[in-house]
């Protein structure tokens, strides 16, 4: 059974075997960010281009010890312009990645999702979590526990399918999708129940493509196989789950966060559904943590690439 870090270690290795994605750092402007994506560049899995104050970037390696020799830095005089111009970067091509600095995540949000001069596409952009817990066989994605607060069926159906697109584009295979809810049967008492029904039921219909999916799953029936077979739960995804679709932003984020405290699990975070994949990274994030995230979202942008060449 894997270990914790393994999980993280092969998607870190993976990402050495790709080209460095080019990517946009939005105010990297305290220690943790900074630091975090210099690491990811020591490793050959970004290519950081530095967006803020030039004048406070270079104090900050300069205090902190932080080697930012010969890297590209982008002037922008306060955090708000910072987000503005970073996005700006890579609506005009010249990023393959957008990752968050020490600004807040509204901020750089309210600019990615501008309908004018953000980064939207016809899919609603939506957030995953990519759990490394141990003693648990697989990577655990959660979604979305940190974008939409309470979404309705069409947007759950792009969270879905963003999901799955992340899971095959970064060579993880077909995915197991398990639509969370506190039960397993349906009931109109637990409209996430109708839901679940309804999005089992888009995939049967080719709306939602890629994956195996079923639900309504209660979280225990979801990932334990002996709490599926005692519910007689059948088919390949009880029991098997890899990718958990919680009914809203609450549940969601506490299911990540019971296991991230209790369980002692990391959880890298990457935004989909948007032209590139953002990295949100957290002054919390363990080395290893800030490492995955930018492992997996560029692998992503390295396939989204080869797929808009293949489509050419």
């Amino acid at each position: 059974m894997a270990e914790k870090s393994d999980k993280y270690d092969r998607l870190i290795a993976a990402a050495r075997d790709g080209t460095p994605a080019v990517t946009i750092v939005a105010h990297p402007c305290d220690e943790s960010s900074l630091r975090g994506a210099m690491l990811a560049a020591a490793e050959r899995i970004i290519e950081p281009v530095l967006v803020g104050p030039v004048a406070k970037i270079t104090a900050i390696a300069n205090e902190h010890g932080i080697d930012i020799a010969g890297r590209e830095i982008i002037d922008a005089p306060h955090s708000h312009a910072a987000a503005a111009q970073a996005v700006a970067l890579v609506r005009a091509g010249k990023g393959e990645l957008l990752m968050k600095g020490s600004l807040h995540t509204d901020e750089l949000m309210k600019e990615v999702t501008s309908s004018t001069t953000g980064l939207r596409t016809e899919r609603r952009i939506s957030h995953v979590f990519i759990m490394d817990v141990p003693g648990h066989p697989e990577t655990l994605f959660i979604t979305d526990a940190a974008i939409n607060i309470q979404p309705d069926l069409e947007t759950k159906r792009d969270i879905v399918q963003n999901a799955i697109d992340l899971w095959t584009g970064i060579g993880l295979g077909i995915p197991k999708v398990a639509i969370l809810s506190a039960v397993e049967t349906v009931t109109t008492k637990l409209p996430s129940t109708i839901d679940a029904a309804a999005l089992c039921k888009m995939a049967d219909r080719g709306q939602i493509t890629g994956g195996l999916i079923d639900g309504p799953l209660a979280f225990d029936n979801a990932i334990n196989p002996e709490a599926a077979t005692i519910k007689g739960i059948g088919g390949p995804v009880a029991g098997h789950a890899q990718i958990l679709v919680v009914p809203d932003l609450e549940s969601g984020n506490m299911l990540a966060k019971n296991l991230i405290f209790l369980s002692h699990a990391d959880a890298a975070g990457v935004v989909v559904g948007a032209r590139v994949p953002i990295v949100l990274t957290s002054r919390a994030d363990t080395v290893s943590t800030r490492l995955a995230s930018c492992a997996v979202a560029a692998i992503y942008a390295n396939a989204l690439i080869a797929r808009a060449a293949m489509s050419a």
